[in-house]
């Protein structure tokens, strides 16, 4: 992840925070996930512009759900493998690729 290098050396650093991202079993392989994801994405990179924030940080329930978001390209923390992060520049590749379907 290129941008980590970028990073100032702070010890804490602004982020959006994701809160638990679940759809129910019975829509389970309709890319609800999917889609909820892509709005949260969008909205997180709109408030960026208003808000600093360096990206989106996620905490996986489990297995699953971290391979989930590392599809997305979200890294895990050395502290917590459970605690992902996307960097907001890659976000903002992501909602520009969904935009232009």
């Amino acid at each position: 992840m290129d941008e980590v290098k970028n990073l100032p050396p702070y010890t804490q650093l602004p982020a959006t925070l994701l809160g638990r991202l679940a759809r129910d079993i019975r829509y389970r392989g309709t890319r609800v996930g999917a889609h909820l994801l892509q709005d949260a994405l969008a909205r997180s990179v709109r408030i960026s512009r208003e808000l600093a924030s360096l990206g989106v940080v996620v905490d996986a329930i489990d297995d699953a759900a971290r391979t989930f978001y590392e599809r997305w390209g979200f890294v895990r923390f050395q502290e917590d493998s459970y605690r992902l992060v996307l960097p907001m520049g890659s976000i903002e590749k992501l909602v520009e690729q969904t935009d232009n379907r």
